[in-house]
């Protein structure tokens, strides 16, 4: 049975109109849905940032996953983290489907299904399907307020904005930016309101900059029109983080949003406003952790790419060859005895599968796309596993799918989620006896040096 997770209105003496606890004790108020690790954590952040305490899951818990420590479930905001951004669209409705399900459980008033901000799908989905799914799954509970929802993965503070429902990626549109050469989920046109009606039955439309620049009292007016024009989604124009705040705020009365992580910038506020949320400055704290250091790195995008470049001028790295794994060689015993020496010595070490566009094209033409991809995710977690038994703790790992592969492998369940390293980039520590630190990275954020900053980070993760 599922918890009712309506919002409901308390008297000054703190219980409801139906002699019931105060909302507020019911459990957690947002609950996120996210369709790849990094995305989840990128998106927590923003919430921490907002004064949320925020608890990750990786995948949707079990009964034995809730129960990993006395305190895992105790946040404000939960995210459940999947990994369905580029499997089969009808797996992709169902796992997300299930984290609504626990989700609703757990008392959250509000939902909120994150994707990239650089709107990584094809036109067979995930973004249309699995928004149409929530919608279903919830208009029966919410009636109205699960009858429309906008699609925003506007993140200025990474160049990402929207205007006229075209994304660009700095200055450039995204079919422009490299993500057209994308391995997994080419995205080819920049016209978003395109892209989503590719993927979906249902209207899409767009809230225009002019309504957005004109505050949330003029956006929920263009929500009303776009819902009497027959629309369940619409693609929201935003160039700065004002305009976030303003569609968050106009999202309030939602029972559904979904975004990038930069949409919820202005839901917090939201919470706060209705009484729901208090104020504090400690919704960032982290334990710390003790013990050695390691990158794995497996996104071949621009960023880490450089990242990659920075590393190596002045630390020892060692690359993973996927052909020679694929041909049987013993590509994780001889990654985990390039790492020793280094471990030894207390210094953290890069071990790492990005390449080139170019090489990622000739890898994959060879094993093929998937074959590829899984083959890499597959190495970098049995390296994982290995560099924990040598004594690792402290994890920063680059690349969505990689980070999914990494945290599975190490049997991680819940994370808590700290400050910001870098936007979109919070550090992390695991619930449970034995914690790990972690910096989960998209494989498209951090500034050049962030392997060193991010590591930086983790060994004084406490404020």
């Amino acid at each position: 049975m599922t918890v009712s997770t309506q919002w409901v209105s308390t008297t000054a003496g703190g219980a409801t109109a139906a002699g019931k606890k105060p909302p507020r004790e019911r459990g957690a108020l947002l609950g996120c849905i996210a369709d790849d690790f990094t995305g989840a954590t990128d998106l927590a952040n923003m919430l921490v940032r907002g004064g949320m305490r925020t608890v990750q899951t990786i995948g949707v818990p079990t009964v034995n996953d809730s129960n990993d420590s006395s305190d895992a479930l105790e946040a404000d905001a939960l995210v459940v983290a999947l990994k369905s951004r580029t499997i089969a669209a009808a797996d992709a409705v169902a796992q997300s489907l299930a984290a609504l399900d626990w989700l609703r459980a757990q008392g959250c008033r509000q939902f909120f299904f994150k994707y990239c901000s650089t709107f990584d799908s094809t036109d067979a989905g995930n973004i249309g399907p699995v928004t149409d799914a929530l919608l279903n799954a919830l208009s029966a509970e919410f009636a109205g307020r699960a009858s429309f929802t906008i699609a925003c993965p506007a993140f200025p503070e990474n160049g990402r904005t929207i205007f006229r429902g075209h994304l660009f990626v700095g200055d450039v549109l995204l079919d422009e930016s490299g993500m057209e050469h994308h391995p997994l989920t080419p995205m080819r046109d920049a016209n978003l309101v395109r892209v989503l009606q590719r993927q979906t039955r249902s209207k899409v439309g767009l809230v225009r900059y002019d309504a957005v620049a004109q505050g949330a009292q003029s956006v929920r007016a263009a929500f009303d029109a776009l819902r009497a024009d027959g629309v369940r989604m619409a693609i929201a124009d935003a160039i700065s983080d004002a305009d976030l705040h303003v569609l968050g705020q106009a999202c309030a009365d939602l029972a559904l949003v979904t975004g990038g992580s930069g949409i919820a910038l202005g839901l917090p506020a939201n919470f706060r406003r209705a009484g729901l949320l208090d104020e504090r400055g400690d919704a960032a704290q982290l334990p710390r952790v003790a013990g050695l250091s390691a990158v794995l790195a497996g996104s071949a995008s621009k960023a880490t790419n450089a990242q990659v470049a920075a590393w190596r001028a002045t630390r020892p790295a060692f690359r993973i060859d996927p052909l020679a794994a694929a041909r049987g060689e013993p590509v994780v015993e001889q990654a985990l005895a390039f790492a020793q020496a280094s471990l030894e010595r207390a210094e953290p070490v890069l071990i790492y599968a990005t390449a080139s566009p170019d090489e990622v094209k000739a890898v994959q033409r060879e094993l093929g796309v998937n074959e590829a991809g899984h083959l890499v995710e597959a190495t970098l977690a049995s390296i994982a596993r290995g560099l924990r038994e040598r004594g690792v703790r402290k994890f920063v790992v680059a690349g969505g799918e990689t980070s999914g592969a990494v945290v599975q492998a190490l049997d991680v369940h819940t994370l808590r989620i700290g400050a910001q390293i870098d936007p979109g980039v919070p550090a992390t520590v695991t619930t449970g006896a034995e914690p790990l630190a972690l910096a989960l990275k998209s494989g498209n954020f951090g500034t050049t040096d962030f392997f060193e900053k991010a590591l930086r980070h983790l060994d004084g993760a406490a404020p």
